[in-house]
């Protein structure tokens, strides 16, 4: 079968080359396995003067710069043209989520005496990587099958050079009966406004060490592992094959054998800002958007129910990685926009764009009040002062 063909190249991949698997498999889902047409040049045209205007509006509306180094593009690509630009972006984490779970420190639940046990681990050592790379090129694979453009998940770009995927973006049209010509520009203000926020050192910055501790958090647990193998029948039928194919990429083999204590640590901290950044966002659209686009109102609900109507895979996505975008979430950060902005005007946000210990804790996200009451305090203007986001010293180690 031509999964085992794939499967045996990936156990023969040396280490650190996880990546290159993930891409390989995340191509062939993306596309079908099949040649891809190339991109209409009347949509490239139209993407690439949308994205002028659309940086022109985000700029004048936040004070804050779209471009970072370079120059502010927005290019319409197939699905594979997605996945070939988006791994740059994903490829850290997935080599560290591999390296993590081929590490055998922190291996638990075994009688280190039980030949059969010492036999799961070993196996499981082996195993754990490629399952990582298989759920990760699985991953990017199918979020190139969904994705409208780069910023449909809030990982931060380290390029001005952002895509929009037009295959996906003209059948959600077609589904909804949306204007296209509205349609495009809602994206590509959608996209600047993300890479504003997310593009702002400090916010990128909190986002991507957050996400690389998830990833370096996974814990292998070869006893749970042992349990859904046990049952599988490796020398059986196309049926048993099968089998085998879907436990190595279902979300509840990876992560409920692998999630960790310390990962679920980690996640209300990543949650409150991604809440905050993406509150922002969707101040920022209703803004602009409202005033740029005749059908806003229209395109903004059909939008916004489609990013939070996610199927099992988009979800394992979100789990993956340690994000977690609900409905809640996201009326969350729009709270705390709001309620800053009620109390102090829209240039009260400002510290969060020029201060990275003006990031709110995940108690100031849900009480802006908070955060408002401690960045206005003396101490705040202090280079010294401490940052409450920064984790708290180990008491068991010597003061520096």
């Amino acid at each position: 079968m031509p999964f085992f063909g794939e499967l045996f190249k990936m156990f023969s991949a040396a280490s650190g080359q996880s990546a290159g698997g993930a891409r390989q498999l995340a191509m062939q889902i993306a596309s079908d396995g099949a040649s891809e047409p190339n991109v209409d040049p009347a949509e490239r045209i139209a993407l690439e003067q949308l994205a002028r205007v659309a940086e022109l509006q985000v700029q004048n509306a936040s004070g804050l710069a779209v471009a970072r180094s370079g120059t502010f593009e927005i290019e319409a690509v197939n699905r594979a043209g997605w996945v070939d630009g988006a791994m740059a972006t994903y490829e850290p984490y997935i080599e560290k989520l591999a390296g993590s779970l081929g590490n055998p420190a922190g291996m638990g639940g075994l009688d280190a005496g039980d030949p059969e046990a010492a036999m799961f681990a070993g196996l499981f050592q082996m195993l754990g990587p490629m399952m990582m790379t298989l759920a990760s090129g699985s991953m990017i694979g199918q979020l190139a099958r969904r994705s409208l453009g780069s910023y449909d998940l809030p990982v931060p770009r380290h390029t001005d050079k952002l895509q929009v995927v037009m295959p996906n973006l003209n059948e959600f049209g077609e589904d909804w009966s949306l204007p296209v010509d509205d349609l495009r520009m809602w994206v590509c203000l959608n996209e600047a406004a993300h890479h504003a926020v997310l593009g702002i050192p400090h916010i990128g910055d909190r986002i991507h060490d957050l996400l690389c501790e998830h990833a370096n958090a996974f814990e292998t647990d070869p006893s749970a592992f042992e349990e859904q193998l046990g049952g599988l029948n490796f020398t059986g039928s196309p049926q048993d094959l099968a089998e085998i194919q879907n436990l190595l990429g279902s979300p509840d083999a990876v992560l409920g054998a692998v999630q960790s204590d310390a990962q679920r640590a980690v996640l209300p901290q990543l949650a409150a800002v991604v809440a905050v950044a993406e509150g922002y966002v969707d101040h920022l659209m209703d803004s602009v958007g409202a005033q740029l686009i005749e059908s806003y109102s229209m395109l903004s609900e059909a939008l916004r129910r489609r990013r939070v109507e996610a199927d099992a895979s988009d979800r394992f996505v979100e789990k993956i990685l340690g994000l977690e975008l609900t409905q809640e979430q996201y009326d969350r950060g729009s709270a705390f926009v709001e309620g800053v902005i009620e109390r102090g005007g829209a240039e009260a946000l400002g510290p969060l764009w020029s201060d990275g210990r003006a990031l709110p804790t995940p108690n100031e996200v849900d009480a802006p009040g908070l955060w408002l009451a401690r960045i206005e305090l003396p101490e705040f203007g202090d280079p010294d002062a401490a940052d409450p986001n920064a984790e708290e010293p180990d008491p068991g180690e010597p003061a520096e």
